[in-house]
């Protein structure tokens, strides 16, 4: 059901989805903000530390791309909890994507990538944009960090939106790290229909 309820986006998607993000958020070009979230499991058998994470529990990752109004766009779930949030975006299928198109600006010559809008924890790239080291900040970074929190926290919104919504999320999961895929996949399908719905 994935490909039905939340397909690959296409270009033409993105591009209004940056449009909304322009008008919303004030981040020209933007596609999405991308972060990830630990899902809580049962320690699995076998798995030695593979699921182990830095915040000492077992976890698989949720990676989600939300838009604006606070739907996913994309996810990937199910990467060891012990992986880095920027090693997960390298291996992912959103990754491609975004490296293969550009969109070129109203009233410009200059050609322009899409951006997804990211946090420390993801590596600088020409298409996703993460804020620049708090150390004495010149005016226009501080303000350039401040415009791109506002659009990053969209994706913070929609992981509580979902935790809300579904209480499971809030405590471990005690089933396989696959069945603990595809119910946390069902979750994120929910809740993009439930906003489409309501937006």
């Amino acid at each position: 059901m994935a490909p039905l309820h939340m397909p690959v986006p296409a270009t033409e998607m993105l591009l209004a989805t940056s449009n909304e993000f322009y008008l919303r958020w004030n981040f020209p070009t933007c596609v999405g903000s991308i972060d990830g979230k630990h899902i809580r499991l049962k320690c699995p058998s076998n798995s030695a530390s593979m699921y182990y994470n830095y915040k000492h529990y077992y976890s698989i990752v949720l990676q989600g791309l939300a838009d604006p109004r606070y739907r996913f766009i994309a996810i990937d779930i199910g990467a060891y909890g012990k992986q880095s949030d920027g090693g997960i975006f390298r291996h992912s299928s959103l990754y491609q994507l975004l490296s293969r198109n550009a969109k070129k600006l109203s009233l410009s010559d200059v050609e322009l990538p899409f951006v997804i809008t990211g946090d420390e924890a993801y590596p600088l790239l020409s298409y996703l944009m993460r804020p620049y080291l708090r150390r004495q900040l010149l005016e226009s970074r501080r303000l350039f960090n401040y415009r791109l929190s506002r659009g990053r926290r969209v994706v913070e919104s929609v992981f509580g939106i979902l935790a809300g919504k579904w209480r499971i999320l809030n405590k471990p999961i005690e089933t396989s790290p696959n069945m603990a895929d595809r119910t946390v996949k069902c979750m994120c399908f929910a809740q993009r229909i439930h906003k489409t719905d309501k937006v």
